[in-house]
């Protein structure tokens, strides 16, 4: 048998996620609140923000990997993607809410995730660490989860996020004037992984986003589906790009008709 056709073993890839969210915390606790203008640069956008400290973080992030798993696969946000001889893919994201980070709003986190093995959404400024093993219930700090089980949506609390392209978000905003008088209400708050945590944990009924990129879901989506939500794909239409729908299964259709 190959390598790459071995079963991995699963908590000890949780294990690693862990250590390598935590190198990566470290780092972004230390800087958060610093005023660096000279290492901010733009990407996409120019409201598409990276700092050197997500720069920083995904270095030690990847520092851990290669130590403790040189033969897997690796696409970060911020660095060169990895080739693995494994089979096994790492999903990383340093700081998922980098412009909150460089605002000092807290509420950002780094999210790691094995491909459909584990995930990790560390979020420092609470101290909360939410994992999941696939095949098991996600846990928030060892205990888990309960996510909604709303079945009107009339009461449903729906969380989303914007894009960076100027006429994307003007058409999302569009579609949230639409769906608002048909929810309890929406947040909006700025961190995918924290939204899909989150949602997985209860404290939103739904999340949507439309241009998100693997690394900003890898792990979220991991926590959501093994919680026990509904998963749907948004395709493209008109400005609005792809994107990823999670919500209670009662409502979930529902809320896809009407992002459709």
């Amino acid at each position: 048998m190959s390598e790459a056709d071995e079963q991995p073993d699963r908590r000890e890839l949780l294990a690693v996620a862990l250590e390598a969210a935590h190198a990566a915390a470290e780092i972004l606790v230390e800087q958060a609140g610093l005023r660096e203008p000279d290492g901010v640069r733009t990407k996409s956008t120019p409201t598409d923000l990276v700092s050197a400290a997500d720069v920083a973080a995904e270095r030690a992030i990847r520092a851990v990997l290669e130590r403790r798993r040189p033969a897997d696969a690796i696409l970060g946000e911020e660095g060169e993607d990895r080739a693995g001889e494994s089979g096994l893919r790492w999903i990383v994201d340093p700081l998922d809410g980098t412009v909150n980070y460089l605002f000092g709003i807290p509420q950002w986190c780094v999210s790691i995730a094995c491909e459909g093995h584990v995930g990790v959404v560390l979020d420092p400024v609470r101290g909360e660490c939410f994992s999941v093993l696939e095949g098991e219930a996600p846990l928030l700090d060892g205990v888990a989860l309960t996510p909604s089980a709303r079945d009107e949506l009339g009461t449903a609390l729906v969380a989303t996020g914007f894009g960076y392209d100027a006429e994307v978000r003007a058409a999302q905003a569009r579609q949230v004037a639409q769906l608002l008088p048909q929810v309890r209400d929406i947040r909006r708050l700025g961190s995918a992984a924290l939204d899909l945590a989150w949602t997985a944990a209860g404290r939103y009924d739904a999340y949507y986003e439309r241009g998100v990129q693997r690394w900003d879901v890898a792990a979220g989506l991991l926590l959501c589906r093994n919680a026990g939500l509904a998963a749907r794909a948004l395709t493209a239409h008109g400005d609005l790009p792809p994107g990823v729908l999670v919500a209670s299964p009662g409502i979930v259709d529902r809320l896809a008709a009407l992002l459709a």
